[in-house]
């Protein structure tokens, strides 16, 4: 990555919708150029443009973040895990949990149908424990392009 590239990842974090002639000037290319650089960045993985919608407005307020205990081998838990379609974020730790699923749900009781018949019905899982979320605080995609 070049100062080009890191200067357009700001700005599509800051605006998503940004399009490739306003960016054009910020940083001296043409708007097919600015395009190429966006598409090869997406293509690389770098970057992913989505639009990110709050759970509780779009009908799923209930949120938990659950602490998974495995046994065996942790990435198939995980592939596993990622399939349930409640599981919207999912990472492997280290510590007293080895993966942190974030969960959302329209209802407590879908909550409790996930977590006991879908999550602990997963091979290889040993244990979870639940966080159940009051709301969402602080949900930040712009936390800087390193130089």
């Amino acid at each position: 990555m070049d100062d080009v590239d890191r200067t357009l990842l700001r700005i599509l974090q800051h605006d998503g919708r940004a399009s490739y002639a306003a960016m054009a000037p910020e940083v001296g290319l043409s708007a097919p150029a600015v395009r190429l650089r966006v598409q090869r960045l997406v293509d690389e993985g770098v970057l992913q443009v989505v639009g990110v919608t709050d759970p509780i407005a779009t009908g799923f307020p209930v949120m938990a973040m659950v602490g998974v205990q495995t046994q065996g081998d942790v990435r198939a838990v995980a592939d596993a895990l990622g399939a349930i379609p409640n599981v919207v974020y999912l990472v492997l730790t280290s510590g007293e949990h080895d993966l942190l699923a974030e969960v959302v749900c329209r209802t407590p009781e879908e909550l409790l149908d996930v977590v006991n018949d879908r999550v602990r019905a997963v091979d290889g899982v040993l244990s979870t424990r639940v966080w159940q979320y009051y709301g969402i605080h602080t949900h930040r995609f712009t936390w800087g392009v390193p130089d």
